[in-house]
């Protein structure tokens, strides 16, 4: 119903469109040819010429159609809200949860965040199944879905396991030889985080994007789909909750850009063991920063 009525507005306003570059009182053509000029089924163009001829843009008399006069604003159609996909929906519902300040056990209203994040009732019922497995949510025994939320049990058993995960990721490029692309990723990497440093008094907010991909970086060297789907909602907990936590947030990303630029090198230097000292370093660090921040949230316990 929704793919129909987009076609509906859109041909409708692209009718309008075409009866303002005629003068009034020429004829439209005919159904075949602006069911081929626009691209729809003759049967949404009908319904289209039916509206412009209640509204009285045009005069249907048979097969004719006679413009009558040239639109104005009010004539136009809203199209249906773009609904967000899942990769939107996953930004938007941990932003929510985090900003919001949603207590663990909250019922999730799955009707009103439809409505709240323009996502379709099937979408976030996938989404919150996708969620059950990482333990974020869990089904209630008659239906509907809880918030089980981030708390400080949680951000240490994910902190641990992204160790385990960015560690074995660490070890795994270091052994790659220098002809591999990954090495010319970590230079523009190490680029991009030199000239954040630079403007970093003005500029700090620009780390979190910066730290995500850089992660990422790090983990593409290991293809596996069960680590790629757990590096997947970390990185997505560990993005929202440094966003989240304001506090030294200058002082802190401007430490966290040492400390990557210190994993760089380490990792240059192709010593497994000197690599993984840096990574430790890092990680440990961003480790008690989620802790930090789950602090300041009286829910998190």
């Amino acid at each position: 119903m929704a793919r129909t009525n987009t076609r509906f507005v859109e041909a409708y306003n692209e009718l309008l469109n075409l009866c303002d570059q005629l003068e009034v009182g020429a004829y439209l053509p005919s159904e075949n040819a602006l069911s081929a000029q626009l691209g729809v089924s003759r049967t949404v163009i009908r319904s289209a010429l039916t509206r412009l001829d209640d509204c009285s843009i045009i005069a249907l008399d048979g097969r004719e159609k006679i413009l009558k006069r040239h639109s104005n604003v009010e004539d136009r159609l809203e199209g249906p809200p773009v609904l967000l996909g899942i990769e939107e929906l996953e930004s938007r519902f941990l932003d929510w949860v985090l900003r919001m300040d949603v207590p663990p056990g909250t019922v999730l209203n799955v009707a009103q965040l439809s409505k709240d994040f323009s996502v379709a009732t099937h979408t976030l019922q996938e989404f919150f199944s996708s969620l059950s497995r990482f333990g974020i949510v869990v089904r209630r025994p008659r239906g509907g879905w809880v918030l089980l939320g981030f708390t400080k049990n949680y951000a240490v058993e994910l902190s641990d396991f992204r160790t385990v995960l960015e560690l074995n990721s660490v070890r795994h490029l270091a052994a790659l030889p220098l002809d591999h692309e990954i090495w010319a990723r970590l230079d523009s990497l190490e680029q991009e985080h030199l000239d954040l440093l630079q403007r970093i008094d003005k500029d700090f907010h620009d780390f979190s994007p910066l730290d995500e991909k850089f992660h990422a970086v790090i983990n593409s060297v290991v293809v596996n789909r069960f680590v790629k789907e757990f590096q997947k909602i970390i990185s997505l907990v560990f993005h929202y909750h440094f966003q989240w936590n304001k506090t030294h947030e200058r002082e802190r990303n401007e430490d966290a850009i040492r400390e990557h630029l210190a994993l760089i090198e380490a990792l240059r230097s192709r010593d497994a063991d000197k690599a993984e000292a840096a990574a430790r370093r890092h990680l440990a660090t961003s480790k008690q920063t989620l802790l930090s921040s789950l602090e300041t949230n009286s829910h998190a316990t």
